[in-house]
């Protein structure tokens, strides 16, 4: 299925009551092409507004961080974990992950990228199946399947935390080395 059929199918679903607080459903935006897949989590209240991942302060920084990789947003793909915002920012309940889990897999499959970049704990836990939390994990490639996964700390932590964003810093640029040695 192309990004774009599975586009319009997720713009329909209303499999689950999420979908009924959303102001936009949230895809995936970039490069279909890209190397590098970005996953976040569900969608925050900026992204909710705009029908569009990683807006706002957090969007705005992970542009910074993206240039410490010696990449533009052009050069990546950006999805999240569920499309549609959690009512009242309370955790997606399991059976609501469930639901959006084939978008991201399809999403994933489509672009079929050389490093996943996981943001924070709730994408890394998804993606790579573990309660290992990000404070371990950043910074350290993983294998889920047949794909690398570089979870990383969520820029919106960054944001707040000097010592966090000194990591993020110091993490895009080891994704930068990742991706020249893979050329």
């Amino acid at each position: 299925m192309s990004l774009a059929e599975l586009q319009q199918k997720v713009l329909t679903c209303k499999k689950c009551p999420l979908w009924e607080s959303c102001t936009h459903v949230v895809f995936g935006v970039g490069n279909a092409d890209a190397r590098v897949l970005i996953v976040g989590e569900a969608p925050g209240k900026n992204e909710d507004l705009q029908g569009e991942p990683f807006v706002g302060a957090a969007g705005k920084y992970l542009n910074e961080l993206l240039a410490f990789a010696g990449l533009e947003r052009s050069d990546v793909y950006i999805a999240n974990v569920l499309k549609c915002r959690p009512p009242n920012n309370r955790d997606p309940l399991p059976e609501e992950i469930e639901i959006c889990t084939p978008y991201l897999r399809e999403q994933t499959r489509a672009i079929n990228p050389e490093i996943i970049v996981t943001l924070g704990n709730f994408s890394t836990k998804f993606i790579l199946k573990t309660e290992v939390g990000i404070t371990k994990l950043h910074g350290t490639v993983q294998q889920a399947g047949r794909f690398k996964v570089f979870p990383v700390f969520h820029p919106a932590a960054a944001i707040y935390d000097r010592s966090k964003r000194e990591a993020l810093e110091k993490d895009f640029g080891t994704l930068k080395q990742l991706l020249s040695t893979q050329e």
